[in-house]
């Protein structure tokens, strides 16, 4: 240790002058002040401050099966969702439903009126009415044109009866008259074709609900201009909430153990007490790029009304792994903001392991990382054991 008090040259000890010579205040070697100590005692100077070895209880890694269920957040969602829009342009006349308003498939929930459609379908009506008068009048000159025909044939058998002439003039007119019926009737045809799709149009001023469900949204009230051509197009929006999809996000690492009817446990935040049950309908065998995991859903049978789409679900799912893992115990993970790691015991000191946590199994936790069967590790880390620090096991370690 450094001394802070002032040191004098021992009387009789000369300095150059020959006269004997004390400190001055000057001379005082404060405190903290290691300037002056040469750089060959700093090696036993860190050796004496060195930490000395902390002692810890370490456990094996292990390599077994993982059985259990992983916990896994999920979301219900309305099994059918759809948004009712008006096809053709038009003024609410009526709206029948509401917002919670129960309804039936083929139920009328909104009318709306449109002067300009039924004016055009008026006019094409017209059109038909006009050509089927016309081709009765057509019809009836081609039935006079054919009887005169057939007089004039059958007069021409008598020599000399009528001009040879006369009986080519009706035969021209016979086929005039036959092609102005076929014209008209092609009209005829074409205005009636005319008339359907503007039914249809007409027919869409009736918005009739699709499927059976709840209306969950009401968008216009009467008088509201709606149609492709406005600005408001969505009239009301309705969801089918009898039968509910769970969607679950499942890791990367748990896509292997997915199957078409398997059953899965779930519980919601408003049902803390209750567990709910669920069967794995649909799989899209495909992973999202950003969160690496698949997007599985399960239906799940709410004809009691007792979940709501929207909701958030912790679903436990089931762990199946053909291959083994590697297992520690909980305690062992250090997690930072930086890294997640474990501690294992090398040569005497901590060497720090980054992994990364997997499912749980009983008391152990799944790792993936450099690590093997047997090795030892720190079974309580934290990360104030640093890295390359000296440890001594204890000899509770099993």
């Amino acid at each position: 240790m450094i001394s802070d008090r002032v040191w004098e040259r021992p009387p009789g000890l000369s300095s150059a002058g020959g006269k004997t010579a004390v400190a001055s205040d000057k001379a005082v070697a404060r405190p903290g002040d290691l300037s002056h100590i040469s750089l060959a005692l700093l090696p036993f100077l860190l050796a004496a401050i060195s930490l000395p070895a902390q002692t810890v209880e370490t456990a094996a890694v292990v390599r077994k099966s993982v059985e259990g269920t992983r916990r896994l957040p999920g979301e219900l969602l309305p099994f059918l969702k759809v948004t009712l829009e008006a096809r053709v342009s038009g003024f609410v006349e009526t709206v029948n439903v509401d917002r919670g308003s129960a309804v039936t498939a083929g139920q009328t929930l909104v009318r709306l009126s449109a002067p300009e459609l039924a004016a055009r379908v008026g006019e094409a009506e017209a059109k038909v009415v006009d050509a089927a008068s016309r081709k009765a009048e057509a019809e009836a000159k081609l039935a006079g044109a054919r009887s005169t025909h057939a007089r004039l044939e059958e007069a021409s058998r008598t020599p000399g009866a009528i001009a040879a002439n006369e009986l080519v003039l009706a035969a021209q007119q016979l086929q005039a008259a036959e092609a102005v019926v076929k014209s008209i009737e092609s009209a005829s045809l074409a205005a009636a074709a005319a008339v359907r799709p503007l039914r249809d149009l007409e027919s869409y001023l009736d918005v009739q609900a699709p499927f059976d469900g709840l209306v969950t949204e009401r968008l216009v009230h009467r008088g509201a201009l709606v149609g492709p051509g406005s600005a408001q197009s969505g009239l009301l929006r309705i969801e089918q909430v009898t039968r509910l999809r769970l969607v679950v996000s499942v890791p990367e690492t748990e896509a292997a153990s997915l199957a078409i009817g398997g059953r899965l446990t779930f519980r919601v935040p408003a049902h803390p007490a209750r567990e709910f049950k669920a069967v794995i309908a649909r799989i899209p065998r495909s992973l999202d790029a950003a969160t690496r995991s698949m997007p599985v859903e399960a239906d799940f049978d709410n004809s009691r009304g007792d979940l709501a789409p929207g909701m958030y679900a912790e679903v436990d799912w089931p762990l199946r792994r053909a291959a083994k893992s590697l297992l520690v115990p909980p305690a062992a993970v250090v997690a930072t903001t930086e890294r997640t790691f474990v501690i294992r015991v090398s040569g005497g000191r901590a060497e720090w392991v980054n992994v990364k946590k997997g499912a749980v199994s009983g008391d152990f936790v799944e790792v993936v990382g450099a690590l093997a069967a047997g090795d030892r590790i720190v079974r309580r880390a934290t990360d104030e054991i640093r890295n390359g620090s000296p440890l001594v096991v204890s000899e509770n370690s099993k």
